[in-house]
């Protein structure tokens, strides 16, 4: 087959034309013959059967009925009319009903011609009736290609008010495979269909749009998805090797006086082993000679700050200054203060700056990093200002990443002339699925262990009518000295009603937990950052005993002394969220305890986020159910969800695949890193194709 033949326009496919072809274009987004060649069906339906009108049952399945229309006639409603048929067999009589584009199919329909029909029946007035039925001549049912699972593709209202069906699309498609003569390049190397016993690609294709039968439908889309994930993982393999490549980075080659001082006379607990094999991976990135690019990831409480600060130090070490970035002005305050006091007696220069920073100090701060006798700098965005410039920066750490675009991380590259070392760190476990396709050209450590003497935190799910119980709890874990969180969701497109549930549940509060015998802190998003300091400040040094917030609180506060955090109107959050939460109390050596509150109306997804959260601890199943729950798109957030524009695979549902796909993928680079060999041409020309396509290439940074 021409290759260039899949990037023919849409619009020269007989049967399209320029006006349906801009439909396509517009409404799914097909532009070419490939476009439509990988335009799955997202169903399929069994018409292995016809039945007759007296064997209609009173039920809402899918039927296939052949008859004729005898007569039509238009039927004045309420609102507009609709255009009804008589539709006869030799068994009885039934209704075929249109509510639009009845223009359309009154000049089109034939009378007392013999039509195969297909859809949904209803019973009404004595009679079955089939709204907008597929309907095709019997003469050219008996022509087309026709297998007994027919497809049926993803579609909008504008293709169905113009005519396009699925009939339609299932029709161009077969055009398509006449025009192609059902001849595909297979962009696969025999090999590995072999091991892997994978159908060519042009029988998957077939298949997939007309299958046979369940079997071959089963073997078809497995064949279509390991290559779309196969391709994915490669691209994401060599944009990490390529960059190991050429992108050279500072070498650290020495574990010198900070590092070694740190780790033997101020460490103020044993690492665990997870935080020591991190520490291990880093070092070895770090004297690569190669730019490291690596995201650590944590559950809340796993002990991600010292590896950054050992790593901080192996920098320091070798004669580089370094940055952590957060993002937002409280996580970074208290980097700065738990850093600070870490390595109060090293020696080591360590400064703040975030937008509240002072002009005077700004100014003595950007002097300190241009002359050198600035070591570290810890701060919000602040850091990717233009002014900001460092003598020289090796290694810059980014705390909780995903907060921050890919246009902003690009920045701090810029900040040297060769790219510092870049660590990216979260808190909000990634699923293993998504991880490899997101950040499948990064190096990954997972700390997956907690600090010895943690307790879990007991989680239970109580309904408003249990409230007055919960607040004697809260009064009993007072008296023994703990602190209490009380946090309220926060919705951005409703925040005065938010402020004033906020406002109405503080009331309350305060009118249950009365002064002088208790304090209370509020904090919120309308509130100026003094007085959110301010507040939060008197909480941290135990001056209140309650912290009525929104969810300001989620990222990164630490009061070891704070043992029940209460989660208000708890259906209202998404579960990363509810397990970040959770993860602000826990921090000491008490029993600590997460009580999620909420109304007795709940729908099955708040149902599962509950019950998951009460059944586990673990960041990493969470985070899949999560998944599963919100999709891919969703749970990266805007910035990120483009960038996995599948045809046929789901990260989620096929995930043992996508395993699959990233063990040969790795496993082809390996043998034939630069994709030299002959046997592997075929994989080396769908890569370039790709990568001029920068489907994506682009969004990863």
């Amino acid at each position: 087959m021409n290759p260039n033949l899949l990037q023919t326009p849409i619009d020269y496919l007989k049967g399209i034309g320029p006006q349906r072809a801009d439909i396509l274009r517009k409404e799914i987004g097909v532009h070419t013959y490939g476009d439509l060649l990988n335009f799955f069906p997202n169903r399929y339906l069994d018409k292995t059967r016809f039945y007759k009108i007296s064997q209609l049952e009173k039920n809402s399945s899918d039927v296939q009925v052949i008859g004729k229309i005898v007569h039509l006639r238009t039927v004045e409603q309420k609102k507009g009319k609709r255009l009804v048929a008589d539709f006869i067999d030799d068994t009885g009589k039934m209704e075929l009903v249109w509510f639009r584009g009845q223009k359309w199919i009154r000049e089109n329909l034939k009378l007392n011609t013999p039509y195969v029909i297909f859809g949904k029946t209803s019973w009404f007035n004595g009679l079955f009736s089939m709204p907008h039925p597929e309907m095709e001549l019997l003469e050219d049912y008996k022509k087309n290609l026709r297998t007994a699972m027919q497809p049926v593709y993803p579609s909008t209202e504008k293709l169905g008010k113009t005519g396009i069906t699925n009939r339609v699309i299932s029709r161009c498609i077969q055009q398509l495979f006449v025009e192609s003569g059902g001849k595909f390049i297979d962009p696969l190397p025999e090999e590995l269909r072999q091991e892997l016993h994978l159908l060519p690609k042009a029988e998957a294709l077939f298949n997939a749009h007309f299958p046979k039968d369940q079997e071959l439908l089963a073997k078809a889309e497995f064949r279509l998805k390991f290559e779309e994930l196969f391709y994915i993982q490669l691209q994401l393999l060599m944009k990490n090797l390529i960059r190991k490549k050429k992108i050279k980075g500072f070498p650290f080659e020495e574990v010198g006086t900070y590092f070694s001082d740190f780790y033997e006379n101020h460490l103020p607990f044993e690492l665990t082993s997870a935080q020591k094999r991190v520490i291990k991976e880093i070092r070895q990135d770090l004297g690569s000679g190669a730019q490291m690019n690596r995201l650590l990831q944590g559950d809340v409480g796993s002990g991600k700050t010292i590896v950054a600060l050992m790593s901080v130090l192996l920098a320091l070490d070798n004669g580089f200054q370094a940055c952590i970035m957060a993002p937002t002005e409280i996580l970074a305050i208290q980097h700065f203060n738990g850093i600070s006091e870490l390595v109060g007696e090293l020696g080591i220069s360590v400064r703040l700056l975030t937008g509240s920073t002072r002009t005077s100090e700004r100014k003595e701060i950007h002097a300190a990093l241009e002359n050198g006798e600035l070591n570290l700098l810890i701060g919000t965005h602040a850091l990717l200002e233009e002014k900001v410039k460092f003598q020289n920066l090796g290694l810059a750490i980014i705390d909780e990443q995903h907060r921050f675009g890919v246009a902003q991380r690009a920045r701090l590259w810029k900040k040297n002339h060769l790219p510092p070392h870049v660590l990216v760190m979260t808190a909000t476990p990634i699923p293993r699925t998504l991880a490899m396709s997101l950040y499948g050209d990064l190096d990954v450590s997972v700390i997956d262990e907690l600090p010895p003497g943690r307790k879990e935190i007991r989680t239970v799910h109580r309904y408003d009518s249990n409230r007055l119980k919960v607040f004697r709890f809260i009064r009993d874990e007072i008296k023994k000295g703990r602190q209490v969180y009380i946090v309220y969701p926060l919705i951005q497109e409703s925040e005065a009603l938010d402020y004033k549930d906020l406002m109405d549940g503080y009331e309350s509060i305060a009118r249950e937990f009365p002064t002088p015998e208790f304090q209370i802190s509020i904090v919120h998003g309308q509130m100026k950052p003094a007085d959110k300091d301010y507040e939060m400040d008197r909480f941290v040094k135990g001056e209140t005993q309650i912290m009525v917030a929104t969810t300001v609180i989620e990222v990164g506060v630490n009061v070891p002394n704070a043992s029940v955090m209460i989660i208000e109107s708890a259906e209202r959050f998404g579960l990363s969220q509810l397990h970040q939460l959770r993860g602000r109390v826990g921090r000491g050596a008490e029993q600590s305890y997460c009580i999620l509150m909420t109304g007795h109306k709940l729908s099955n997804d708040s149902k599962t986020r509950l019950e998951t959260m009460v059944r586990t601890a673990d960041g990493f199943e969470i985070a899949e159910v999560d998944l599963k729950l919100r999709g891919p798109g969703d749970l990266m957030g805007t910035q990120q969800s483009g960038i996995l524009n599948l045809k046929i695979a789901d990260i989620v549902k096929d995930n043992d695949t996508l395993k699959t796909a990233r063990y040969y993928a790795l496993q082809l680079l390996k043998e034939d890193p630069n994709l030299g060999l002959e046997k592997n041409r075929v994989v080396k020309f769908t890569y370039s194709q790709l990568v001029k396509e920068k489907n994506i290439w682009n969004y990863i940074s």
